[in-house]
């Protein structure tokens, strides 16, 4: 790598954690940048894993120091339920050909910003935390696990859906339960990855700088800034799905 190289990655670690964070979609910036300075898709998809868990762990963080409460113990149940399914995905991915994964990387990036702009993040009443949304909710979280441990990219608009639609909780809220979560599937994800050798971890850990900044500052700010920022903040995660897309 050239030495103008890591303050770029840095700072697209940041910005892909910063939209991760407050929404969705980071992951369909930060591989694409990654396969640009010359990773494989594969590889790239499971090296920004490991930023992934350091922004998880440092947007938990953020979160608690806000006082943001989780709801317990349903946020137990939604990790332990995406771990069987993160499993799965990592291995399905870790055994994926190159030019297969990058074809079902742009049908993602297709129905994530056609999820987005259906825009069913909208929250209204009471949350629905009762023994039958906790187990639908559950149910929803270990497909969720399953498409985090293989693609990850644009899996935050599903789980502010699930959460959204199922239990009524806030995009705040909903954020941080997502971020709680991920830690789950993505640590297991980068135990997978790095088993069958996929990772490469010089590249992961600059990137992971990043994602930790990010995370940390994206999770303090959305509860400062409220639902109608981060519902601009998806907007914008959008039209950088579309470039994207379009570089795909």
């Amino acid at each position: 790598m050239n030495w103008y190289e890591y303050p770029l990655i840095i700072l697209v670690g940041f910005l892909a954690a910063f939209l991760n964070t407050v929404g969705g979609g980071g992951s369909l910036f930060s591989v694409p940048i990654l396969t640009f300075i010359g990773l494989p898709i594969t590889i790239a998809n499971a090296t920004s894993r490991v930023a992934i868990l350091f922004q998880n762990i440092f947007a938990v963080g953020g979160f608690k120091s806000k006082g943001v409460e989780l709801p317990w113990p349903y946020a137990i149940y939604l990790g332990l339920s995406s771990l069987g399914g993160g499993i799965l995905g990592s291995l399905l991915a870790s055994r994926m050909s190159d030019d297969l994964f990058k074809k079902i990387f742009v049908v993602v990036m297709i129905f994530s910003v056609g999820l987005v702009l259906y825009d069913p993040f909208k929250s209204k009443g009471e949350e629905k935390l009762s023994g039958k949304h906790q187990w639908i909710g559950a149910f929803f979280f270990l497909f969720i696990g399953v498409y985090g441990g293989f693609v990850q990219a644009g899996i935050g608009f599903l789980v502010i859906a699930v959460l959204s639609l199922v239990n009524n909780i806030s995009l705040v809220k909903s954020n941080y339960v997502k971020v709680f979560a991920a830690i789950v599937y993505t640590g297991v994800s980068v135990i997978v990855f790095a088993w069958q050798d996929k990772i490469n971890w010089s590249i992961g850990f600059i990137l992971a700088i990043g994602h930790a900044l990010g995370g940390w500052y994206a999770s303090r700010w959305s509860v400062k800034a409220g639902e109608v920022w981060i519902k601009r903040i998806m907007f914008v995660s959008v039209i950088a799905m579309a470039i994207a897309l379009w570089y795909s």
